[in-house]
């Protein structure tokens, strides 16, 4: 057996990583993607390896002579790379094709090693591997049979999003028998060529053969845990090299994203905090049954979103401000404090981030599960000269919840000492307290302020010095979209933030979104319910785990101390074994407890982590 690979492209999308090298030759984590790929054919005993080349072709020769490859490499040159597709590329190999069985695969594919393997390995003679389709993906797509027939083959100007379930994307690697080359693969390949030239793809001939009673190929699908990516620019770089890096380092690469990790679709995300049972399904139909509409036209400026956001929590519009996701009001806020500002630790550090370390003033919680109250609070802040106190409710990471009342206090005391006090409630709505009084039958009469929240018009116009934040992401399960807002009864204040503010800070679909949510509150006040019962359910089940102890929660997550082993040792285990993302508590709480944070998410996800931990704390 053979092995061609096609490397004549000049990969310009690549922009300056390619302005005087091949596209092969770029590195990815400080290895050229030819490098590995090399090493990855010199471990199958091959024959010969045929790489035919074309822009840069004789650099890339170099550095390939200067290589460790024990398998002979021939190399072939396409003098006009530029006015050609790789369908030229391959019909220059044509001979070789019909002289043994061989793996064709295109130079800008990265790979485990076992995804190599399985083609190899498997018995059937002619094979194209596959992989079921992600969002990620571009390219050919086909359709396949239960006996991995290829029913059909869709180009991108027949690709429907409605079918993508049932489409699978071809890898760009092949096994071809000898004799599949020499009675089906190049008889087409020439006679394609003949008739339409040489700006095409080579997948075009394969787009042929399947139609043939006797195609003479089958499909190979990779398993979901095997990983691939093809580059073609920056971002599927940077993609892959986060895919691709060394135990040691894919954490820090993936946590520096903060988030957009759709782009991993098989990676689950217990680190980031959302709603997992909202939206409904409805609520998406109408989303999406408008978007033509919403993408096209602009959205209100701030006259009607502020009316919007008014009527969905229940206040007056002069009393709130959306914002384009809470940090783009918080920003505002602290930007425009005087004095300094106590915070409590461990907890969100959004706020303190945006003032210098001298204007912060931090309360450690004495309780060594991080709870405290109302009067721990003025207890230790009484004692300073902050101007600006902010409380997390519940807090996060550690789930401490201050009940409505001792909230109140906190408001009543800071106000007397003239005190500017901020309640950031985006996870208020998982509280107990919130929802126990807040379930009528009519789904449209659910109040917009549960039991627990100060969100509410006479309160805010009672304490004017307090402003209330609050993320729709966290709780609504739509971090998308981008949705917060702030509420104050200091009219000045919310005037301030309307007009510091982008003109169009809300985009249409979330402007689109508070025009239709109060039409779904009794999903919403259902999703709550849902999502406190297996709140529960997840904590007990961590509980059994030896080395984990999981603190109460009022939030959508749980922080759990671990006893047997180190935070960033178990999160680099559930990411680098299992695909599995959770928070890392130790920059946040310095000293030698250990802590990680796991979002609640549904049941079926929560077992899979369970059971993923179960096993590396067994195993140590």
């Amino acid at each position: 057996m053979q092995a061609i690979i096609l490397a004549a492209g000049m990969g310009k999308r690549l922009k300056q990583l390619t302005r005087n090298n091949t596209k092969c030759m770029v590195k990815v984590n400080g290895v050229p993607l030819i490098n590995r790929t090399l090493r990855q054919l010199d471990s199958l005993d091959l024959s010969r390896i045929i790489i035919v080349t074309g822009y840069e072709g004789q650099k890339l020769r170099d550095h390939i002579a200067a290589l460790d490859v024990k398998t002979p490499v021939c190399f072939i040159d396409n003098p006009i790379y530029d006015k050609t597709n790789n369908i030229y590329s391959l019909a220059l190999a044509s001979e070789y094709l019909v002289a043994e069985d061989t793996l064709l695969l295109e130079s800008d594919i990265i790979f485990e090693d076992s995804v190599l393997r399985c083609l190899v390995e498997d018995e059937r003679e002619s094979l194209a591997l596959v992989a079921k389709y992600e969002s990620w993906m571009d390219g050919t797509c086909v359709k396949l049979s239960e006996n991995d027939d290829i029913e059909a083959m869709i180009p991108g100007s027949k690709f429907s999003f409605r079918d993508t379930g049932d489409y699978y994307k071809t890898v760009n690697l092949y096994k071809f028998s000898r004799s599949f080359s020499a009675t089906h693969y190049v008889p087409f390949l020439e006679a394609y060529t003949k008739a339409l030239g040489n700006n095409e793809y080579y997948e075009q001939v394969l787009k042929v053969i399947v139609m043939l009673d006797n195609p003479g190929i089958k499909a190979k699908r990779l398993d979901d845990s095997q990983k691939w990516y093809e580059i073609d620019d920056i971002q599927d770089l940077d993609i892959a090299e986060s895919l691709f890096a060394e135990d040691k380092d894919r954490l820090s690469l993936i946590q520096r994203r903060y988030g957009g990790y759709w782009r991993y679709p098989k990676m689950l995300d217990f680190c980031y905090l959302v709603n997992c049972y909202y939206p409904p399904k409805k609520m998406l139909e109408e989303m999406k049954a408008n978007f033509d509409s919403l993408i096209c036209q602009y959205p209100s400026g701030m006259y009607v979103n502020s009316l919007l956001a008014g009527r969905n929590f229940g206040i007056r519009q002069d009393q709130i401000v959306p914002g384009n996701g809470a940090a783009e009001l918080i920003k505002l806020l602290v930007e425009r404090m005087d004095g300094k500002m106590g915070v409590i630790r461990p907890t969100f550090e959004e706020y303190a981030n945006r003032r210098d370390k001298e204007d912060v003033v931090v309360m450690n919680p004495a309780d060594g599960d991080f709870r405290y109250g109302a009067d721990d609070i003025m207890d230790f802040f009484g004692n300073t000269d902050i101007k600006n106190l902010v409380i997390i409710n519940p807090d996060n990471p550690s789930g401490n919840y201050i009940p409505k009342r001792d909230i109140l206090r906190l408001a009543a005391w800071t106000k007397e000492r003239g005190i500017r006090l901020i309640v950031d409630e985006s996870f208020i709505d998982f509280a107990s307290e919130q929802t126990e009084e807040n379930d009528p039958a009519d789904g449209r009469n659910v109040s917009p302020a549960g039991a627990g929240t100060i969100l509410d018009e006479a309160l805010l116009d009672e304490y004017p010095h307090m402003t209330v934040v609050k993320s729709i992401s966290k709780s609504y399960g739509v971090p998308g979209l981008r949705l917060g807002i702030a509420a104050s009864g200091d009219r000045e204040l919310i005037a301030f933030l309307k007009k510091e503010v982008a003109i169009w800070n809300i985009n249409s679909l979330a402007e689109f979104y508070l025009q239709i949510e109060e039409k779904y509150r009794k999903d919403y006040a259902a999703s709550l319910k849902l999502l406190q019962a297996e709140r529960s359910r997840f904590a007990a089940d961590l509980e059994t785990i030896p080395g984990i102890r999981v603190l109460p929660s009022q939030a959508n997550y749980l922080m759990a101390e671990l006893t047997d082993c180190s935070s960033r040792w178990l999160t680099e285990q559930l990411l680098n074994r299992f695909n599995i993302l959770i928070k890392d508590l130790s920059s946040k709480i310095p000293g030698d407890r250990q802590f990680i944070r796991i979002a609640v998410r549904n049941q079926a996800d929560d077992t899979r982590l369970t059971e993923a931990l179960r096993e590396i704390m067994a195993k140590g």
